[in-house]
């Protein structure tokens, strides 16, 4: 990805938090991801949320103790939102950061609306970044839409056959099924990934 895509890709989400054009932004955490969070035990996992824009999931895990969170966008107005929303969060566990230039390492990566925002070329490069972001047996967890959607503006859709490619030569899939419990207007239309690094 060259600097000037980058720049371009961090002017139009800066843009869009600042003139609060998220009308993908449910406000909350969508049901699937929180159903999931509820039956972890373990909350010392160190969890990444890329292209985590408002954070629900990061608030929903701090008030469930999970400690160990750390967010990445490109957007630091977004960021700044959040931490005005949940001033207990860890400020330093916020990143202002392109995702692709991130080489931390992770237990979990929680997946909610950032696939669907890159553009569909670099989706073989999230599935092999992602998968070296994750720690021996790191989980890619999270909703990937079931839909085609727009081809020619973010969110971007997709399909299971299409997911399958660009994520089994890095993960074992261990779920990638529609959902039973999303939100009525993402019925039908998402796919719950649960997806074990090799």
């Amino acid at each position: 990805m060259g600097e000037s895509k980058i720049e371009l890709d961090r002017i139009f989400w800066e843009n869009k938090y600042q003139t609060n054009e998220i009308g993908w932004d449910i406000g909350h955490i969508s049901t699937p991801i929180k159903d999931y969070i509820d039956q972890l035990t373990n909350k010392k996992l160190k969890i990444l949320i890329p292209g985590c824009g408002n954070a629900y999931e990061a608030e929903y895990l701090l008030n469930k103790n999970f400690k160990n969170v750390f967010l990445i966008d490109f957007s630091k107005t977004a960021l700044n939102n959040f931490i005005k929303r949940v001033p207990l969060f860890q400020k330093e566990n916020l990143i202002c950061k392109d995702f692709f230039q991130h080489n931390e390492t992770y237990d979990l990566i929680i997946e909610q609306t950032f696939f669907c925002a890159i553009n569909p070329i670099f989706r073989k490069k999230y599935a092999a970044h992602s998968s070296n972001l994750l720690k021996l047996n790191g989980k890619l967890v999270g909703l990937l839409f079931n839909d085609q959607l727009n081809t020619d503006k973010p969110p971007y859709g997709g399909n299971k056959e299409e997911y399958i490619n660009y994520f089994t030569p890095f993960y074992q899939i261990e779920i990638m099924e529609k959902t039973y419990n999303s939100i009525a207007p993402r019925e039908d239309r998402e796919l719950f990934i649960k997806l074990l690094k090799k």
